[in-house]
C-alpha cells in the first residue's frame, strides 16, 4: 500500500531533517521526483535524503545544475539528477536513467516535473515543495511506500 503525506517545514534545517527521515528508511530501488519553484528547498531535502541514505560526504551535496548528475556513495548508491537544464525527455533518457535504476540505488530527480512523462512507466515517489513564507514550506509527498513512516 502507498500513501500520501503532507507536512510543514519551518526552516531549511527542518527540511533537511525530513529528508534524513526519508533517506534512513530507503531500501534501494527507489526513484524520487522532487519539484517546486526556485528556492523552495529541493536541494535541502535532497541533502537530507542523501545523509539519511548514508552518503559519505553529504555536507558537500549541491545541485548538479551544470553537470546534470552527481553520484554519492553510501549505504546505497545515490544519483542526484537536476533536470532544470534539460530541454526534452529524450535528453533525460540519454543520461542513462535506466542504468541508474537498480536494487542498491536511489535516484533523486530535481525539477522532475520537466521529465515526468519519462517516469510514467515506473513506480516512483513524488515530492512537491511550496513556499508558505520566508522560510516556511508546505511539503506534499505522494506514493510513499508503506515501509517509509513519516
Amino acid at each position: 500500500m502507498r500513501t500520501d503525506f503532507n507536512t510543514i517545514s519551518n526552516s531549511p534545517e527542518e527540511t533537511i531533517e525530513l529528508g534524513q527521515r526519508i533517506g534512513s528508511q530507503l531500501k534501494g530501488g527507489e526513484v524520487i521526483g522532487i519539484c517546486g519553484p526556485l528556492g523552495s528547498g529541493k536541494t535541502h531535502l535532497i541533502k537530507g535524503i542523501a545523509a539519511g541514505a548514508g552518503a559519505e560526504d553529504h555536507r558537500h551535496i549541491n545541485s548538479p545544475t551544470f553537470v546534470i548528475v552527481n553520484e554519492y556513495a553510501g549505504r546505497l548508491d545515490i544519483y542526484h539528477v537536476d533536470a532544470y537544464r534539460l530541454n526534452s525527455v529524450g535528453e533525460f533518457e540519454m543520461l542513462g536513467f535506466d542504468d541508474f535504476c537498480y536494487p542498491r540505488s536511489v535516484v533523486l530527480i530535481e525539477w522532475a516535473d520537466k521529465i515526468e512523462s519519462a517516469l510514467q512507466r515506473i513506480d516512483y515517489i513524488w515530492i512537491e515543495l511550496f513556499h508558505a513564507g520566508e522560510t516556511k514550506r508546505k511539503i506534499h509527498i505522494e506514493n510513499t511506500p508503506e515501509y517509509i513512516a513519516l
